[in-house]
């Protein structure tokens, strides 16, 4: 990245003399890749062993079998889906997903760092020279991720399972483009200079989304959060009922994690006020709870009970408002304008940003875990989608213009004092 820093440039006798070390390009993207899908699939395949163990001290089966669960895990993060006793399990545990995720940023911006001296520098790149570093790099890095997830489908699925391979490849390339991509972006140095040639609108409106969703997803998080607190004493008994030990309990407990995430997509679901189905026929939403019966999981536990909802909990529908408002508020702050239709703009399009992106995570968030009523558990995303942009979008619009007036007003105040000085 240094490479890309402005500053004079050298002369072509100095540059002969004293050459940039470059690493590989080629090395650097594809290792970065193969890491990348390794070191979660090593993770999960550890699990299942340790899993296999703790379950029934290894009486049953084989250690190959505890790494196959492992890999159907990692697999099922990747959007493969498995066949269960004949049932669909369609469901993503996007805990494990985050943790994937999470790594390909980091080793992005490993190998973005290792090739940011290959290419031109930032001058010839704003003098216009063509720069194929980042995509040559993304390619290679989703490249070799694709494949270590071909050869983990076809390792680990039997004619049982059946995970799909065409949706692990999907997977994998969304998550090399959105994830990777960036990161590699980021580490050569030249989002930044991309990023200069930005419109400054453009760069206020994906922040407020940015700080929209971000800040929606931790309020979901502490609802849920808060609402576990408060029926903490079900969520025991229906392990006490479940007679699990010390290693069953730790098996729930990482289970819960890969699908806690998913839990708090659907916290955000019920917030926006459309809610979700926990099985076909029902509905949890603020205005009213129509349940059959559940599975026994401890997340669960934070279900409302059957009925109408109290007034208090309606009122929770106006948190995405004010998370979006108070977003669009702090953005101003970094980007400020005295033009009301720029203020206005910039909230609402960030808004509508933030609706669509929780749609798409909503979407994500659901699917089938079961037989019966089960294969329906998912959040009603269509609903979710109008809801989430009208109470974003007029959120960032209020936020927006409410600072907006503030700037206009202390701009004419200091205008005033500078006029009678």
């Amino acid at each position: 990245m240094t490479s890309l820093l402005t500053g004079p440039r050298p002369s072509s006798s100095t540059a002969a003399v004293h050459p940039t070390p470059r690493r590989p390009l080629v090395f650097s993207a594809t290792l970065g890749g193969l890491v990348a899908a390794l070191a979660p699939l090593t993770v999960m395949l550890a699990i299942g062993v340790i899993g296999w163990f703790v379950s029934d001290a290894g009486a049953h089966g084989t250690p190959s079998d505890g790494l196959r669960i492992g890999a159907l895990g990692w697999l099922m993060a990747h959007g493969s889906g498995v066949e269960v006793g004949g049932v669909s399990v369609s469901a993503v545990p996007l805990g494990v997903t985050l943790m994937c995720a999470w790594v390909i940023g980091r080793l992005g911006l490993r190998a973005g760092e290792s090739v940011s001296g290959h290419g031109p520098d930032a001058h010839a790149i704003a003098d216009g020279d063509r720069d194929w570093t980042v995509p040559v790099t993304a390619s290679l890095f989703a490249a070799a991720y694709v494949v270590v997830a071909v050869v983990t489908t076809v390792l680990a699925a039997t004619p049982e399972t059946a995970p799909s391979t065409g949706r692990v490849v999907l997977w994998a390339l969304a998550l090399s483009l959105f994830v990777a991509t960036p990161a590699i972006a980021v580490g050569s140095g030249r989002a930044a200079i991309w990023s200069a040639a930005v419109p400054v609108s453009v760069r206020a409106a994906v922040t407020t989304a940015t700080r929209t969703l971000l800040g929606f997803l931790g309020v979901s998080a502490l609802v849920l959060a808060v609402t576990l607190a408060l029926d903490f004493g079900a969520a025991a008994n229906v392990l006490s009922r479940l007679h699990a030990d010390g290693g069953d309990s730790a098996l729930f407990t990482l289970v819960t994690l890969a699908v806690l995430p998913n839990a708090v997509i659907f916290s955000g679901s019920y917030l926006l006020g459309p809610g979700f189905a926990l099985g076909t026929g029902t509905l949890v939403s603020p205005t009213v709870v129509a349940l059959g019966p559940v599975p026994a999981f401890p997340l669960l536990a934070a279900l409302p009970d059957n009925g109408p909802a109290a007034a208090w909990v309606v009122a929770l529908m106006g948190l995405p408002f004010v998370v979006a408002a108070f977003a669009a508020a702090r953005t101003h702050r970094r980007f400020p304008t005295l033009r009301w239709e720029e203020g206005a703009v910039r909230g609402v399009a960030g808004g509508v940003l933030a609706g669509i992106a929780f749609t798409v995570l909503a979407q994500l968030a659901g699917g089938s875990v079961g037989p019966g009523r089960m294969q329906d558990v998912s959040p009603n995303v269509a609903d979710v989608l109008i809801h989430a942009i009208t109470a974003f979008g007029l959120g960032g619009l209020v936020g927006g213009l409410f600072m907006t007036w503030r700037e206009r007003r202390s701009s004419a105040a200091a205008d005033g004092l500078d006029s009678g000085a």
